[in-house]
């Protein structure tokens, strides 16, 4: 049902939509997972794609120029698994040669490139509307000529430059006639440059996934707040940049409570979530993802076991017996008071180390040795096991984790 909407969203933005997703669900239920799937989906499918997870020291969301490099930065397509954007360069470069020379062009003849440079300049022009900043092809004119020149370190140096670095050299700059770097109040704008690019190089579109937004609830309450702002503007503006999808994933704790999503009204208004009954239609704005169950536990551990290379498969499956698999499952999720979504990847990595030690040891017997180890576990999963909250409220917070209240 995830991947049927996700693709569905692809083939909106294969259509020339500017459009944005909300992949919503639990710790543990599989919101990374799901945003991976999308991204191989999109590169199987001709698109390029960048993944981004948040960090609270060097991504927020207000600072655009902090977003566009590590959107930039991580660019993908089925040809270059990272760091992409010089090779979509250079794919567009070549469609641009080649149609220059399927028009009459002569490729040896000595105004051959300057003709290619006024291709670059018209085509970023006309793709974006003028939107893209003038030095964006400027930029990319330079690194064409930079290269036909063989001046191959000043090339790669622009590349980096237009990929939101802050390390470039001034006379790599210089050669392209810019200064200084791409700042926030411009990062925006030079997407629609890389977006233009990216479909000129005969990809369907873009795909940007930004994973683990809950991350912002960690953040100062102004942070938090400019953050938040920010992710409106980008859905606001979403529809401006034909061919590309947003894929956020977040907890319902940043959805719904006013430490979130649900503090800011404007954002909250735009994508909040809704059931009508037990029902909830995935074409809304945040796509809910059901966590795993009990059940799911056990056939993934069944699973597992009749894979697992046992040299006594009689004696694996006697000691990792069915009523021991049930036993696990109950005492790992009740540590999370029932919450099975929070525990699928300790319950594996705990099962799998129980299947090596039956296969080791022919004297042991893990029905004597089951037990809670917490350090397997991550800082949000240790709250969670002792029933606290995943975030600390700031001591002049008055408002957190309370939901919003559902108007429906």
């Amino acid at each position: 049902r995830t991947r049927t909407e996700m693709r569905r969203m692809l083939d909106l933005t294969g259509d020339g939509q500017g459009v944005f997703k909300f992949l919503r669900g639990g710790y543990g239920c599989g919101k990374t997972f799901s945003a991976r799937l999308t991204i191989a989906d999109a590169l199987d499918a001709n698109y390029a794609a960048s993944f981004v997870v948040v960090s609270d020291n060097d991504l927020h969301f207000h600072k655009f120029d902090e977003l566009y490099r590590k959107v930039v930065g991580s660019l993908a397509t089925s040809a270059c698994p990272r760091g992409a954007l010089g090779d979509i360069l250079d794919r567009w470069v070549a469609k641009i040669e080649e149609t220059l020379i399927q028009n009459g062009a002569d490729p040896d003849a000595a105004d051959f490139d300057a003709k290619v440079a006024v291709s670059i300049r018209d085509q970023v022009q006309a793709a974006t509307s003028g939107v893209a900043p003038a030095d964006f092809a400027r930029v990319v004119e330079a690194i064409f000529t930079c290269k036909q020149n063989g001046k191959l370190t000043d090339a790669a140096a622009l590349v980096s430059w237009l990929s939101g670095s802050r390390n470039v050299s001034g006379s790599a700059k210089q050669a392209a006639g810019i200064r200084g770097e791409i700042g926030s109040a411009d990062a925006m704008a030079y997407l629609h440059g890389i977006l233009a690019v990216v479909k000129a190089a005969g990809y369907k579109g873009l795909v940007l996934v930004i994973d683990e937004a809950e991350t912002i609830l960690k953040m100062r309450k102004d942070v938090r707040g400019k953050s938040l702002n920010g992710i409106r503007q980008i859905i606001d503006d979403a529809p401006s940049y034909p061919g590309l999808l947003w894929v956020f994933t977040g907890t319902p704790e940043f959805f719904d409570t006013r430490r979130g999503v649900g503090g800011l009204e404007p954002l909250d208004a735009r994508v909040h979530f809704s059931r009508v009954g037990t029902f909830a239609s995935p074409r809304q704005a945040q796509l809910e993802l059901q966590p795993f169950n009990a059940a799911g536990l056990r056939e993934v551990a069944m699973k597992l076991r009749a894979l697992y290379p046992a040299t006594d498969r009689t004696r694996l499956e006697e000691k990792a017996s069915d009523r021991f698999v049930g036993q696990l499952v109950d005492q790992m999720t009740s540590a999370f008071g029932g919450d099975v979504g929070v525990v699928p990847r300790q319950f594996l990595r705990k099962f799998v180390e129980i299947l090596d030690l039956i296969e080791e040891n022919e004297d042991f017997n893990p029905g004597k040795e089951l037990g809670m180890d917490r350090s397997l576990l991550n800082e949000t999963e240790v709250r969670l096991a002792d029933r606290m909250p995943p975030y600390d409220r700031e001591p002049d917070e008055d408002t957190g984790y309370e939901a919003v209240p559902v108007t429906w």
